[in-house]
């Protein structure tokens, strides 16, 4: 496919005589869509496919080459001969259609979280953690390891070379294992693997040998084998451009069909040195050696258009690769070919028409791009905003906006700051960007910066509004809308979405830094019955069993109105969240339950951030203005319904948005120690599992126009809480099989009766804690016993004898209550406690792990009175007009106790009917 009219249409020859029939090249993305074992799915096979064609080299993303080496969920591996056989079908789909097949191979390092790999701690050239907050401090690999690990590199090639595979790519980029051997800072080795830069240049060296090795002995001589490489580091001492272009001339000695450099844009200059402003690929061709300069080299970022790509080209790519523009254009090449004008976004409801798998359109680089044109403006310009984190850090930031857009952030005082904080800044920095939102997914370990960072665009954000309605000849401190939504968890991001979409103008006031209060923290799932994913599971369900089963919960002091309301809309409700692109089809049960009716991810993650992640990408699409740092200090009554709401912000600044509807969707009061001890004095010493924003001010704010409340001393606590981090144990992984254990090593409940139940169970124990035991086979079903492995909550053994021993428990005790509920699992009968659910499978497949637990303040059953259609009453039960409430600010659903999923259930039902009866009453007033 020649093209005079431009370079990037025409063949190249690589050195290995390989002749690529285009310069185009589809950029290593990861999915997360392989299975648990690292094996392809069908989803990925078909999306490799409709991508391939017409582009000359697909690049597949990075497969481990060891047990230990995924860095991120849903990674593919390339670690054993079972794997051939999928990445058999991937290479053939490639191939088939006319493209060159390449796979990255690598081995996370450092980088891999423990909870990736059941647990363990991750290896690394020496025993330094990667610089961010809470980071694993690796094993340092003994000079053995290190020798065998360069073997399974070259394994992996020859399992490349089998499975049909036109090539590979060394990852050595990315801060992975190959860097951190030549990272002066992760490599702080003695031995021959370390200390000089020609010693740490010998672990990459020898991979390549190994690869080339394999290539000789298995492939023909048009094998290709390419290098990724990160050109510097921010690290102290980190890998400067000097020593890449080092590395990459003794790489070409030995012999390298490409090098590919690792960056957010083809022509990014120096993260080290940010004065010099000179793209990187412009000092590469003008440093780099003769042997080095005979090498192709590709350039990937922020590549989307014909203009892009030979921009890059001329300033001396070879080749050009394209990332998000492939995910949104499967037909990428024949586009730019035909010089269309494209934008990164993508319909809502094209996902499966373009084949993109699920866990890859939740990446906050890809679903930032699945949105709708914020019809909104910003006041163009640059906003200065000065920003703390929890550790006194400040920021100082500029935030540079076009009319529709969030064009820039730069960190002005980054030369007073480490160079840990300059990184995460530069990452969220991307996110940002890319999302066009501050909405996005925080870093790892670096919540409270990240926090910082996306609430300095947030302020200039609002900033912004301020000015355009100034200039437009508005006053900046009068805003109006038709609803106003206070509070940002599930609650109140459901009813501002559901709002929207039935016509109404909508603002979110939030009094946190941050959104999706307690929902962030929901671990088990949304309990709903007669749901179309249980149909597809073959689970007989009734609503009628939902409803009694949550009657009989809550000791019979629920609403009967609300329940009925609660469980017939249920179905609905998950529904509503699968068309937003929340899908809940992983069936679960929790303690009150008699089938499996809790719905979580597919994945078997906590349902909490996947709900709101899912739920903010749908604000992101509408354009609906979030307010942070900013309380609503009262609601403004004019004959008798809602005229307005006093709003301030964390600088004290008052301002008045004139409303026809305000939906509270604040929380409970689970946070206020006061509070709780007011009416259960029995509570006073015990821990809660909330977030620190659930202080019941929407119940005092709706109080002050004289809303009434109910069942206000009706508190839960929850039975499963590691007490020193107040950690919540979800419910799931007793609901997937685990067992409830004393100190005496015996087990004391039924594990799956409701939460009152099981807590007063725990407490009358002589310890007053307990212990939750799961094994392996637990954990791999469920991620979220991979978080709690990965912080260091549980002990872990190879052997019950080995757990017994470390928990001080008598090993003949716990061996022999083990065997007992296994045989009862056989029989799928308790003859001990009578339980009936979440008896999957025998307490068998090691590792075994434990947790100790006890009960910690939870969940508020009581708050303000509402009805079916979610409009608070006052204290004679009679409508304050056009205020509404939703989520665990209200009382009457949960009665006594509330059941392990309905929480999540409750906020989603009631704010989806908050906001549909708020848009109709601002409608028709």
């Amino acid at each position: 496919m020649t093209n005079p009219s431009s370079p990037l249409f025409n063949p190249i020859t690589l050195p290995n005589g390989v002749v690529l029939k285009n310069r185009l090249v589809m950029a290593p993305m990861t999915t997360c869509c392989g299975f648990y074992d690292g094996s392809v799915t069908d989803n990925l096979i078909n999306y490799y496919r409709e991508r391939s064609g017409s582009i000359g080299t697909v690049i597949v993303e990075c497969g481990y080459v060891d047990a230990l080496g995924p860095a991120f969920p849903g990674a593919i591996g390339i670690h054993n001969d079972d794997c051939i056989e999928g990445l058999s079908l991937l290479a053939a789909a490639i191939k088939e259609r006319g493209s060159k097949a390449v796979i990255q191979i690598y081995h996370g390092g450092r980088m891999v979280e423990p909870q990736l790999i059941g647990g363990q701690t991750p290896i690394g050239p020496s025993a330094i953690a990667i610089p961010r907050p809470n980071a694993t401090v690796p094993v340092a690999m003994t000079a053995g390891e290190v020798e065998d690990m360069i073997g399974k590199f070259g394994e992996a090639t020859r399992r490349a070379i089998a499975a049909g595979f036109d090539g590979i790519e060394i990852h050595g980029a990315n801060t992975y294992l190959i860097q951190q051997f030549f990272s002066p800072h992760a490599n702080q080795r003695q031995d021959k693997w370390g200390g000089s830069r020609e010693n740490r240049t010998r672990f990459p060296l020898a991979v390549l040998e190994v690869s080339r090795q394999m290539a000789q002995k298995h492939a023909t001589n048009e094998f290709i084998i390419g290098y990724r490489f990160s050109p510097e580091e921010l690290e102290v001492p980190g890998i400067t451009f000097d020593d890449s272009l080092f590395l990459l001339d003794k790489l070409a000695q030995v012999g390298l069909d490409y090098v590919h450099f690792s960056m957010a844009a083809t022509l990014r200059s120096s993260i080290i040195d940010t004065s010099n402003k000179t793209p990187l690929i412009d000092k590469y061709m003008q440093l780099r050696s003769t042997t080095l300069a005979k090498i192709p080299v590709i350039g990937v970022g922020n590549v989307v258009n014909r203009a892009d790509a030979e921009a890059a080209m001329a300033h001396g790519y070879d080749l050009v690769a394209a990332g998000r523009a492939c995910v949104a254009y499967p037909d990428w090449t024949e586009r730019i070919q035909n010089q269309n004008d494209l934008q990164l976004s993508i319909n809502s409801d094209q996902r499966a028409k373009l084949s993109i798998p699920e866990p890859l359109w939740r990446f906050p680089l890809i679903y930032s791009m699945v949105r709708e044109i914020n019809t909104k403006k910003f006041h163009a310009g640059s906003y200065q905003q000065t920003v703390n984190d929890d550790f006194d850090n400040t920021f100082v930031i500029n935030v540079e906006l076009g009319q529709d857009f969030i064009k820039d952030l730069s960190l002005v005082n980054a030369e007073q700051l480490d160079h840990v904080s300059v990184r995460n800044f530069y990452e969220i920095k991307e996110r940002i960007l890319a999302a066009n939102s501050p909405y996005v997914d925080a870093i790892s370990g670096a919540t409270s910066q990240c926090d910082a960072f996306k609430k300095a665009v947030t302020k200039a954000i609002s900033t912004s509004y301020k000015v355009a309605t100034i200039v437009e000849g508005g006053d900046a401190d009068d805003k109006s809308c038709d609803v106003v939504v206070v509070g940002s968890g599930g609650a109140g991001l459901a009813a501002a979405i559901e709002a929207h979409d039935k016509g109404a103008s909508v603002i979110i006031v939030e009094k946190m830094p941050i959104t999706g209060g307690n929902t962030n923290k929901a671990s088990a799932g949304m309990n709903a019955a007669e749901t179309r994913f249980q149909q597809q599971a073959g689970i007989i369900d009734h609503k009628e069993w939902f409803y009694n089963e949550t009657l009989k919960g809550g000791k019979n002091k629920n609403n009967p109105q609300l329940l009925h309301y609660f469980v017939e809309h249920a179905p609905a409700a998950i529904d509503w969240l699968d068309e937003k692109g929340i899908q809940l089809n992983n069936l679960t049960t929790t303690g009150g339950m008699s089938v499996d009716r809790t719905h979580r991810p597919s994945s078997g993650a906590a349902v909490g951030g996947f709900l709101i992640s899912g739920l903010l990408k749908n604000i992101n699409d509408r354009g609906i203005e979030v307010m942070l740092d900013t309380s609503v200090t009262e609601i403004e009554m004019k004959d008798g319904r809602v005229n307005a709401v006093m709003v301030c912000d964390e600088e004290g600044t008052e301002q008045r948005i004139s409303t026809k509807a305000v939906i509270v969707a604040t929380g409970g009061f689970g946070a206020n120690a006061q509070m709780v001890t007011h009416y259960r004095p029995d509570l006073a010493d015990f821990v809660t599992t909330n977030h620190k924003g659930a202080t019941g001010s929407g119940i005092a704010l709706l109080q002050k126009i004289g809303a009434g409340t109910v069942d206000m001393n009706e508190i839960q606590i929850h039975p499963t809480v590691e007490q020193n981090t107040a950690y919540l144990i979800s419910e799931s992984i007793r609901g997937g099989g685990a067992i409830l254990i004393s100190q005496q090593g015996k087990r004391f409940v039924n594990e799956l009766d409701t939460r009152d139940k099981v807590s007063n169970s725990i407490i009358a124990l002589p310890e007053h804690y307990a212990y939750i035991l799961f094994d392996e086979q637990i954990c791999t079903q469920n991620k979220a016993a991979e978080t709690y492995i990965g912080k260091g909550l549980a002990v872990q053994a190879a052997t019950l004898a080995e757990l017994a021993d470390k928990l001080a428990i008598d090993p003949e005790s716990l061996i022999n209550t083990v065997e007992r509920y296994n045989q009862y699992v056989k029989q799928q009968h308790d003859e001990d406690f009578g339980r009936t659910t979440g008896m999957r499978h025998p307490l068998n497949q090691p590792s075994f792990y434990a947790i100790q637990i006890a009960p910690g303040i939870h969940h508020t059953m009581g708050g303000i009175t509402i009805n079916t259609n979610t409009e608070v009453l006052d204290t004679n039960a009679q409508i304050i007009k056009g205020v509404y409430a939703a989520g665990e600010v209200t009382g009457g659903v949960h009665g006594g106790n509330r059941i392990g999923g309905n929480a999540i259930a409750d906020i989603i039902i009631f704010g989806i009917q908050a906001g549909d009866q708020a848009a109709a009453y601002a409608k028709k007033h």
